[in-house]
């Protein structure tokens, strides 16, 4: 790496190989409710596919991360991207639910793609760059997470399988595949990696061992329970749309990609500068205070559907569409669709400017706390840490759905929204006082 800033020419093949995992990847998550109906699944089931894949990461992603530390990053990020790639065929190939869930385990046990990525990243960079480096592969997974969908829809115009998406899927992930080959060069010098024999039983509880430490549990409590309350916000955001504003499929698209470019600018722009300027710790406290607030004012938006929406038509096409997975999970949701004799622009202008706060939050967040953390250990354990952070994410995004869907069932299409933005207000107040500065970053933040 450059020492006057970070190296894209060594970053860019990991930005690229980030893209393309998860364009891979969000192609065919939107459509696994679909597999699973297919097969006549129970609700039960239908939450079984839903959360498969993170279970298996809390699993999963822990120990492909310690190996990469053992064995380098190269030969980690291959075996998960052909595991990655077997899961889309085997998904492609599915006969019946049992396969389904299988294919999904498969790859949230072995498809550390993401997590190995950012390790690798971090090995590129120093304290002042870190941020940006983990912000440039954030970014990355911002635009693939818009891309994916599309290209699923895509395919499913021109086929009536569901083979054809997952097939897609596929060959993207082996396009990663042969990127890694011939474009990667590994970024953890065999000098630098853990020596001895891998014992995989500690391992497996790296997330234990991390926990214990007092300089980093704070942090991996924070991102848990932040992911919670933004992924219940990500995950009920198309139902609250639906509910408050008249939104369907195109609406919500068009909403999702309006995030997906402020979280793109924010990663790719904004998190580097600002990190060199006030240090991630006042980074993380910033953003925290950015998204609970983004969170409290979705919660608060009127309810007043767009100028183009028609009651009847909106009902007419909701009969046509099949429930999200967390609508199966919770059981029926009654949506009531609001009154088309009140439209207008106000709910929808104060939706829009209200998720400029929250993009710019989630933006920084998780990057800010991942680079926190890697500078709290020792660089042979990075991979340790950043799996446990997102093995801790991925049981977050499998409690968030049920949670927050349970609270709009109970309570109304806000109060998941609310709840968030009143936990992360608290983690804002509370965070000044659980992450008190290292020694490092009292000297990166004065360095202005």
């Amino acid at each position: 790496m450059s020492s006057h800033g970070l190296s894209y020419q060594r970053a860019l093949p990991i930005i690229i190989l980030t893209f393309v995992d998860v364009l891979g990847l969000t192609i065919v998550v939107p459509l696994l409710h679909l597999y699973a109906s297919v097969y006549n699944a129970t609700p039960l089931q239908v939450g079984l596919v839903a959360t498969a894949f993170p279970l298996a990461q809390l699993i999963g992603v822990p120990m492909m991360g310690a190996l990469s530390d053992r064995y380098g990053r190269k030969p980690l990020l291959l075996i998960s991207q052909i595991a990655t790639c077997i899961s889309f065929l085997m998904l492609a190939a599915a006969t019946s639910l049992e396969m389904v869930i299988l294919s999904r385990v498969v790859d949230g046990i072995f498809g550390a793609n993401f997590a190995t990525a950012q390790a690798a990243m971090t090995d590129l960079t120093d304290e002042k760059t870190r941020a940006q480096g983990l912000g440039l592969t954030g970014a990355a997974f911002g635009v693939g997470f818009i891309l994916g969908p599309a290209i699923a829809l895509f395919a499913l115009e021109f086929t009536d399988s569901l083979a054809a998406p997952a097939l897609t899927a596929a060959l993207y992930s082996l396009i990663s595949i042969f990127l890694t080959v011939f474009i990667f060069r590994e970024t953890l010098p065999a000098s630098h990696r853990k020596g001895g024999k891998p014992d995989l039983m500690p391992v497996l509880f790296n997330a234990i061992h991390m926990l214990r430490r007092p300089q980093i549990n704070p942090l991996l409590l924070l991102m848990f329970l932040q992911q919670i309350a933004f992924f219940a916000f990500e995950s009920l955001l198309g139902l609250f749309m639906l509910t408050r504003l008249g939104f369907l499929g195109t609406g919500s698209a068009l909403v999702f990609i309006y995030i997906g470019f402020i979280l793109i600018y924010v990663q790719g722009r904004l998190i580097g500068r600002w990190s060199r300027r006030y240090g991630d710790r006042k980074v993380m406290i910033m953003a925290l205070g950015l998204l609970a607030a983004g969170l409290l004012l979705v919660g608060l938006t009127p309810e007043q559907p767009h100028p183009l929406y028609v009651r009847p038509r909106a009902a007419a096409e909701l009969q046509e569409l099949m429930p999200s997975s967390t609508e199966a999970i919770i059981g029926d949701i009654e949506t009531p669709l609001p009154d088309d004799s009140r439209r207008g622009f106000g709910g929808l202008g104060w939706f829009l400017v209200a998720l400029i706060p929250v993009g710019l939050g989630a933006g920084m967040l998780r990057p800010a706390l991942n680079s926190l953390m890697t500078k709290r250990v020792h660089p042979r354990e990075t991979g340790a840490v950043l799996g446990v952070s997102a093995s801790l994410s991925s049981l977050a995004n499998a409690i968030a759905p049920l949670a927050g869907g349970w609270a709009f069932q109970m309570y109304g299409p806000s109060a998941p929204f609310l709840a968030g933005g009143m936990l992360l207000a608290l983690l804002f107040a509370l965070s000044q006082r659980l992450v008190r500065p290292a020694e490092r970053d009292v000297e990166a933040s004065a360095v202005t």
